[in-house]
């Protein structure tokens, strides 16, 4: 059964991905070079009340910055491209231009630890600097920090074929 949770959420995070790249601009004036600067994506859903009471109390509020829980899904825009994280419990995935997931783990602070598909390591080590419920801060050893909006209200869009487990 937790074989078929994992598998599902990576498949509706990279569904979810792949329509939001769809959404972001193709305006490639923004060199980015060595300034990321991260925004958060705007998104016209709005919440609905915070959580919905699945929290095990894994989270031991450890590390600085804001506490909240990080289960969830999660989008940002950082050097004009969107990515979608998504955080059930001890298992992450995040998508965009790579797709990797992995686990969360506590080691003084909240931790992602992820393997990229494709090997890539921009986003495989990130550090949860804040998390306050509807916005999440992650710092990735590779050097980019994005900040993330909460997104538990966007949907797929209809007529995507998505794999039979």
């Amino acid at each position: 059964m937790h074989r078929h949770v994992r598998t599902t959420t990576l498949t509706a995070v990279t569904a979810a991905a792949l329509a939001l790249a769809g959404c972001s601009s193709g305006d490639k004036s923004d060199s980015g070079k060595g300034t990321d600067t991260p925004t958060a994506a705007t998104s016209s859903a709005s919440s609905t009340g915070g959580d919905t009471g699945g929290d095990t109390g894994g989270d031991t509020g450890g590390g600085s910055g804001k506490s909240g829980s990080i289960d969830g899904t999660w989008v940002a825009t950082t050097g004009g491209k969107t990515i979608a994280l998504s955080v059930s419990g001890k298992i992450a995935a995040i998508a965009g231009e790579h797709v990797c997931s992995g686990s969360v783990a506590d080691m003084g602070k909240q931790m992602l630890s992820l393997k990229c598909v494709d090997g890539n390591t921009d986003r495989t080590m990130g550090a949860v600097e804040s998390a306050d419920g509807t916005s999440l801060v992650v710092s990735w050893d590779g050097g980019v920090k994005d900040t993330f909006t909460k997104a538990d209200n966007i949907k797929l869009p209809s007529g995507l074929e998505l794999p039979k487990s």
